[in-house]
């Protein structure tokens, strides 16, 4: 009923303060229902209602401007600003993301789709802001999860010595995708406790109001309230890092925000506002499981349950699998991960092997060096992160693992199209930053009995080797071709003349079907698995070359820097006779959508492949 009444920005003023329970629980209902159909970030949305009510009631937008970090919890705060009919479409191909967007509304401030990025962009709103004169309130609400990144310190560091307003609202549940780790969550655990203060303080408050010049008393008692927090509250991080601290505040009682918002606008330096919430509060499977619903596929309203559960493994599964019998026979086997267990496929491991298992919060620069250190005193350590957040830790690779050419392992999951959400998370630039590096060996599996013979041969390379695998289910074909992993070799499939496929990773399943299409054309048609991008295998290239006229490579890559160019200066420099083809990724970030429905529009699907093949057989070489 109250939820009809939101159509733009700025509608929730004009609901009646009596109805913003019952406005909450319609928001939380209307959630729940949309993303049991599309999928998406359920729980941290649930646990952020009324903290984003809140913001939209003390705030001016647009004028006002908030970042989210990360954006996966903004989904209320599109439906007060007028998109609640794009949740039909939410992170579906040309349909509403399900991060904050720029392009999508003039009340998303800043785009962000990783962690620990707000509290730097706020301070460039605000330096803004500042230059220009304007009269605006810039708010960054980050996850208490995103404050195990460094950059969020990084940006609190500079932010201390500012002299003009800027509000961060940390926002407190307790989780990142997974429970939080580390030396900050225990110290915010302390804060959520000290019973000992805020016992202490209400009591004060509560004794003076409505006493002769008790509210004269308050107020002095707020003024020198650092103070006093130093001698209840051990630490005072924030405090000490000239940051003004007010909190904890119940982060689902909607007064209680709007008046230390109120309060926050009036401090002239950055001020942190520490609000408890709770992760998919008000749906209880969601309450129980947070880490289920934190990124959720469709599911049954009622029970919680995935409606299209996987019954067959996908690459995820099948890592962890392995990972659990190699850390079962070599001791010296460790793993890491940035804050994501259950993602990558560690959980398993961390519970057979906890001593040998280290979740560094969301902190991939720590994490590679990190490992980089485990590696130079003697273990075998393997990284599994996603490829879109590994882009972080580039100079770590760099500095701290390839130069001094250590035997780290990076799993790179996610890595090719994501889908559903976008541009932010799509692997598909890792061939290039990686293949970058000297020291650095980069491959790919074609199917699941491909990934575990890849990461068994990667633990004892004995140098840098990254193994890329894709989202979604192991592709379980061609079994029967299984040759030793050989650094830089690369395995012939089907041996014909004409056209040569040099298909990378999971392009090969894709570049089977064009083979079958092409052939049915009456085409001569080889197909190379790949399996290096970094070193390739040129006397594979030089032997299609001899015995085919046109080359063609498929990766789900970009373009620039990727496989289909190392064939191309091999060609070019050897002044080889056969025509070639790059298919690849165009140079351009990929939207949100259905991965085949990606694929179908940027020309990497079967057809669309083949078109390209005939059009260039027609053009090309004679």
């Amino acid at each position: 009923m109250y939820l009809e009444q939101i159509q733009n920005v700025n509608d929730i003023k004009n609901i009646d303060p009596k109805a913003y329970e019952e406005l909450a629980q319609e928001i939380r209902d209307f959630l729940i229902r949309k993303v049991s159909v599309t999928g998406g970030h359920l729980g941290s949305n649930l646990g952020a209602v009324e903290l984003t009510m809140a913001l939209h009631l003390a705030l001016r937008l647009p004028e006002d401007k908030i970042i989210w970090d990360v954006g996966h919890q903004s989904y209320t705060h599109k439906i007060l600003t007028g998109r609640k009919d794009g949740f039909d479409g939410l992170r579906q191909f040309r349909g509403m993301s399900g991060f904050p967007k720029r392009k999508e509304s003039i009340c998303d401030a800043f785009d962000t789709g990783h962690s620990s990025t707000s509290i730097s962009a706020g301070l460039g709103l605000v330096k803004a802001r500042d230059i220009q004169g304007l009269d605006q309130t810039i708010v960054s609400v980050i996850g208490d999860g995103a404050m195990t990144g460094g950059m969020a310190y990084e940006a609190l560091n500079n932010a201390g010595k500012l002299e003009t307003n800027f509000i961060i609202i940390l926002n407190d549940n307790n989780m990142s995708i997974s429970e939080n780790v580390g030396g900050v969550s225990k110290y915010l655990n302390n804060i959520r406790t000290a019973d000992s203060y805020l016992d202490l303080k209400r009591g004060i408050y509560e004794a003076l109001r409505g006493t002769p010049r008790g509210n004269n008393m308050v107020s002095g008692i707020r003024r020198v309230k650092s103070s006093f927090k130093q001698l209840v509250i051990p630490g005072m991080l924030f405090e000490d890092m000239g940051i003004t601290y007010l909190g904890p505040v119940d982060g689902h009682n909607i007064q209680a925000l709007v008046r230390v918002i109120q309060e926050a606008r009036r401090v002239n330096g950055a001020v942190m506002i520490h609000a408890i919430t709770q992760k998919g509060k008000g749906y209880a499977p969601a309450e129980r499981h947070p880490a289920r619903f934190h990124g959720a596929d469709p599911f049954d309203v009622e029970t919680g349950l995935p409606t299209r559960p996987h019954t067959t493994p996908n690459y995820t599964d099948v890592f962890s699998t392995v990972m659990c019998k190699l850390g079962g026979r070599d001791e010296k086997v460790v793993a890491i991960t940035a804050a994501m267990p259950d993602g990558t496929g560690l959980k398993r491991f961390r519970n057979m092997y906890p001593e040998r298992f280290f979740d560094v919060g969301i902190a991939e620069e720590h994490a590679v060096t990190f490992a980089a250190g485990l590696a130079a005193g003697g273990m075998k350590p393997v990284v599994a992160v996603y490829s879109s957040f590994l882009q972080r830790a580039y100079d770590q690779i760099l500095h701290d693992v390839c130069i001094q050419n250590l035997p780290v392992v990076f799993a790179l999951d996610r890595a090719g199209l994501v889908g559903s959400d976008g541009e932010t998370h799509q692997g598909i630039f890792d061939l290039s930053y990686l293949t970058s590096i000297p020291n650095m060996n980069v491959c790919a599996p074609k199917n699941k009995w491909e990934l575990a013979d890849m990461l068994k041969y990667a633990v004892v390379f004995g140098g840098p080797i990254a193994i890329r695998y894709p989202r979604g289910e192991a592709y379980d074909g061609l079994k029967e071709y299984r040759e030793p992993i050989v650094c830089g070799r690369a395995e012939w499939i089907y041996r014909e003349r004409d056209i040569a496929l040099f298909a990378v990773g999971s392009m090969v399943k894709t570049a089977e079907r064009v083979r079958e299409k092409l052939k049915a054309e009456g085409m001569q048609v080889s197909l190379v698995n790949a399996r290096f991008v970094k070193p390739i295998d040129e006397e594979a290239v030089r032997e299609a070359c001899r015995e085919h006229r046109l080359i063609v490579t498929l990766e789900e890559n970009v373009s620039a820097g990727g496989y289909g160019e190392k064939v191309l200066r091999l060609l070019s420099g050897e002044q080889m006779a056969a025509d070639y083809l790059q298919v690849a990724l165009p140079d351009a970030y990929i939207e949100h959508g259905n991965v085949e429905k990606l694929k179908s529009e940027i020309g990497l699907d079967p057809d669309s492949i083949c078109q390209s093949i005939r059009e260039r057989l027609a053009t090309g070489v004679e």
